[in-house]
C-alpha cells in the first residue's frame, strides 16, 4: 500500500502522523511511504532521516495526497479537502460531530474516515486518544496557571499560594483521564481542588487515589454552580466520544466568577463544555468573556510537539499496520472495538454520535463492510 505523511497545516503544529522509526517498519512489511517535506523537521526528524528509513520525500501536499492511505495528527484542514479522493483511508483525530463543514467534505470525498479519537480497547478505554488525554491535562494546568498571571489579564493568583496565603481554588470538570492528569498537576502545585464527575465509582477511585488532597463532588448543575462561582481555574475535562461536549457552565454562571479568573476548554475539540467556549489557536490563545479569560486551543499538545508526537504513535502504530496489511474492510471487520473508529465511509456517516449530532442518517459500518 501506498502510505502518505502530510505536513500538519494547523496552527503551530508540529506534530508529524509517524517518526522515521514508523515509516520503517512500514516499509519492512513491504508497503511505500511518501512524506512531505519538513514534516517533522521542527521536532528533529529530519528529511534525511525519513529517507534512510526508506521513505519518499515529496514537496508538495498534493503529492502526499496521492496515497492510498493518510496518515496524520490533526483532522484535515480546508486546504486540503480537495485533495482527498475516494476510498482513500484517513487516520487521524477527526473530531466531526462540532465540525459539520469538515464531515460534509469528507462526506463529499467519499473517504474512509477512521478517526484515532473513537477507537476502543478490551477494556473500554480509548488507547488512541489517551496519550493526548494525559498530556492535554497536564497541560491545562500550567496553561490556566500561566493565564492567571497579571500580564496575561489573570487576576494574580499563584497556584499554590505561599507561606500566610492561601492557594488558589481550581474545579475540574471531568474524572476521566484529562480530569485525573490535571488534578495531579493541580494538586501537585499545592492548589485547593475540586474535581466533578457523574459517576459515582470514579469519584470513589479517584478518593482512593487523592484522599484528602482532592475533593471528590457529584456534578449537578446546582454544585457545579456553587463552586466555579469561587473558583480562580475552572478546567473542562468532560468527553462523551463521538458526541459533542455537553455545556456544564453557562452564561449565567460564568457572569458569577471573579473576575481575572480563567476557564481551561480541554473539551474544545468537541465543542467544549462552557457556553461561552470558543476554539482558539497557539497564536491567539485566549480572550475574555464575561470578564473571565478563556484558554480554549484545539490543539493543546502540538504545544509539546516531540513528547505528543512520541506518545501518539506509540499508541497508533499497531492499527496503522493493521489497516495497511489488511485493507480497511478486513481488519476494521475482525475487530468490532477497531471499527467503532470508523466515523464516515464511502459517503455515510457510520457513528452514531456524529449521525446523531448533525442530523445525518446513520449507516451501519457492517452493512458497507460486507
Amino acid at each position: 500500500m501506498l502510505i502518505g505523511i502530510p505536513k500538519e497545516n494547523k496552527d503551530h503544529e508540529y506534530r508529524v502522523g509517524a517518526t522515521p522509526g514508523f515509516v520503517k517498519s512500514l516499509i519492512s512489511h513491504g508497503h511505500h511511504v511518501v512524506v512531505q517535506k519538513h514534516a517533522g523537521a521542527k521536532i528533529g526528524f529530519t528529511d534525511q532521516m525519513y529517507q534512510e528509513a526508506g521513505a519518499k520525500v515529496v514537496d508538495s501536499l498534493k503529492d502526499v495526497y496521492e496515497a492510498e492511505m493518510i496518515i496524520k495528527v490533526k483532522e484535515p484542514q480546508p486546504i486540503e479537502y480537495p485533495l482527498l479522493k475516494e476510498n482513500q483511508i484517513l487516520f487521524c483525530f477527526l473530531h466531526l460531530a462540532p465540525d459539520p463543514i469538515q464531515t460534509q467534505a469528507l462526506l463529499e470525498k467519499k473517504v474512509v474516515g477512521v478517526a484515532y479519537e473513537t477507537i476502543y480497547d478490551d477494556k473500554h478505554r480509548l488507547p488512541l486518544l489517551t496519550p493526548m488525554s494525559e498530556i492535554a491535562g497536564r497541560l491545562s494546568v500550567l496553561m490556566g496557571s500561566s493565564a492567571l498571571q497579571m500580564a496575561n489579564g489573570g487576576r494574580g493568583v499563584l497556584i499554590g499560594g505561599v507561606p500566610g496565603v492561601a492557594p488558589g481554588n481550581i474545579v475540574i470538570l471531568g474524572g476521566g483521564v484529562v480530569g485525573t492528569e490535571a488534578a495531579k498537576m493541580a494538586v501537585g502545585l499545592g492548589g485547593d481542588v475540586a474535581l466533578f464527575d457523574s459517576n459515582l465509582n470514579r469519584l470513589r477511585e479517584l478518593d482512593m487515589v487523592f484522599g484528602s488532597k482532592l475533593k471528590t463532588i457529584y456534578s449537578t448543575p446546582q454544585n457545579i454552580q456553587e463552586y466555579v462561582k469561587n473558583a480562580d481555574l475552572v478546567i473542562g475535562a468532560v468527553l462523551i466520544p463521538g458526541k459533542t461536549a455537553p455545556k456544564l457552565v453557562t452564561r449565567e454562571m460564568l457572569k458569577t466568577m471573579k473576575k481575572g479568573s480563567v476557564i481551561v476548554d480541554v473539551a474544545i475539540d468537541q465543542g467544549g463544555c462552557f457556553e461561552t467556549s470558543r476554539p482558539t489557536t497557539h497564536s491567539n490563545p485566549i480572550y475574555q468573556e464575561e470578564g473571565v479569560i478563556h484558554y480554549c486551543v484545539t490543539n493543546m499538545p502540538g504545544s509539546c510537539a516531540l513528547t505528543s508526537t512520541l506518545a501518539l504513535t506509540n499508541a497508533t502504530y499497531s492499527y496503522a499496520l493493521r489497516l495497511a496489511n489488511q485493507g480497511y474492510k478486513k481488519a476494521l471487520r475482525e475487530d468490532p472495538l477497531f471499527l467503532e473508529g470508523l466515523n464516515v465511509c464511502l459517503g455515510d456517516v457510520t457513528h452514531k454520535g456524529v449521525a446523531s449530532d448533525l442530523g445525518y442518517a446513520y449507516k451501519d459500518p457492517k452493512e458497507i463492510l460486507k
